[in-house]
């Protein structure tokens, strides 16, 4: 098995001012091609911290790959940290400082001695050339056989030296095996029961292969994974043999396999049905249709949406009587059903979803405390409408709620 480790350099990254996207990318490639990343470290912008990273990050692994620090200014230090560790000298590559003359002279920059540093790499180094910017990714190797590498931490440039550069070198460096992965998505059965209901199939694994949960809003995921495989093509089929008895264990509880969501299950029969779809939202501002909108080819179905936070936008725009507002409450099963049927009504849809909840922090009583959602889905032939309790957090609300709701509009088009 070829192990890597994946390391991350930025004080911007420990502070929370940005968010690591870099890792997540490096370990899909690897994993892809076979490499199990076993381990990731954020660090600083410390030549210290970057020695002692690196030397154990290479008694553990035989894949080292570094991102960040790569930059002309003084707090990029990864370059001359490396060239330390390799005790090599420096020189100038005459190909990557005539790349980033003219890259600053298209975008109007002049060229200074601190641009002029980026052309700058350690003598033992094999240069991967950066298209998309300044700074060139690097190859080393160790005398016990191992790679590191080091890429910018500008997630674009990072991604094409990823593709072009650095996994054809790995797979031409190493001889390289299989890991392989399958993802199954459960929906309508929390994690401790699905786990029961599964138990016995679980415990009949075979031993190679792990079972993963992974639970989001309203749905689990089930991964099946094996790693090192020389026959990568018999452990798939082994997989897909092992997902196809959850069949009779847990029917009508299996939406899709791996990265499909209920959106995208609910996207694909509306566009094969030819039907439409409106959105009627309180408590979860325009969330639901949000997600439905991120998705490309929505405007074949997507009707609109109105947010109908206040109770005069529910009664003037949706028709929902305002006596049952008053008397049930904002809040109350009534008026998400016709919350749902006036936006079905005034945008023409075939279908429509609804929801009105009590998002938090405050506004919750001892009858409707926090995180009770009524949601409703409008059909052209009748309504339903149910309440769920969706948490405490206000975020963690407003998505169970859009979960909820789009769960409950698949079950409608599932019959």
């Amino acid at each position: 098995m070829i192990k890597a480790t994946i390391i991350t350099i930025g004080d911007e990254i420990l502070i929370g001012q940005i968010v690591d996207t870099n890792s997540t990318s490096i370990a899909k490639h690897l994993n892809t091609a076979g490499i199990t990343v076993v381990e990731k470290l954020s660090i600083g912008d410390q030549a210290e911290q970057i020695e002692q990273s690196i030397a154990r990050a290479v008694a553990q692994s035989q894949v080292v790959i570094i991102t960040g620090g790569l930059g002309p200014t003084k707090d990029d230090i990864t370059k001359h940290t490396l060239a330390r560790i390799f005790n090599s000298r420096m020189h100038e590559d005459e190909r990557v400082c005539n790349h980033v003359h003219a890259l600053l002279e298209r975008r109007g920059i002049t060229f200074n001695d601190l641009n002029r540093s980026q052309a700058m790499v350690p003598d033992c180094c094999t240069v991967l050339f950066n298209a998309y910017g300044t700074a060139p990714g690097m190859w080393f190797e160790t005398e016990n056989g191992a790679v590191v590498i080091s890429l910018p931490g500008v997630p674009f440039e990072m991604e094409h030296l990823m593709e072009d550069e650095v996994m054809p070198r790995l797979k031409a460096h190493f001889s390289l095996h299989a890991n392989v992965h399958r993802t199954m998505i459960t929906a309508g059965l929390p994690e401790s029961m699905l786990a029961e209901r599964i138990e016995q199939w679980e415990d009949a694994l075979p031993k190679w292969m792990k079972l993963a949960y992974l639970p989001a809003p309203n749905i689990v995921r089930l991964r099946l994974s094996a790693y090192d495989q020389e026959d990568g093509e018999a452990a798939r089929e082994a997989i897909n043999t092992e997902f196809d008895k959850l069949h009779n264990i847990i029917p009508g509880h299996i939406v899709g396999f791996e990265g499909a969501t209920m959106q995208s299950l609910v996207h694909e029969i509306m566009r094969e049905r030819g039907v439409t779809l409106a959105t009627a939202e309180s408590c979860t501002g325009g969330a639901i249709a949000s997600l439905f909108t991120a998705m490309a080819g929505a405007s074949a179905y997507f009707m609109g949406g109105v947010v109908a936070y206040a109770n005069k936008v529910k009664r003037d725009v949706l028709g929902v009587n305002y006596d049952d507002i008053m008397t049930h409450g904002a809040v109350s099963e009534t008026v998400a059903r016709q919350m749902a049927e006036g936006v079905r009504r005034i945008t023409g849809a075939d279908y429509a979803i609804a929801t009105t909840g009590i998002a938090g922090p405050t506004g919750g009583s001892e009858a409707k405390p926090v995180g009770t959602v009524w949601m409703a889905v409008a059909t052209p032939t009748h309504t339903v409408a149910v309440m769920r309790n969706s948490g405490l957090d206000r975020g963690q609300i407003i998505s169970r709620a859009s979960a909820y709701a789009i769960e409950l509009l698949y079950k409608e088009l599932k019959g």
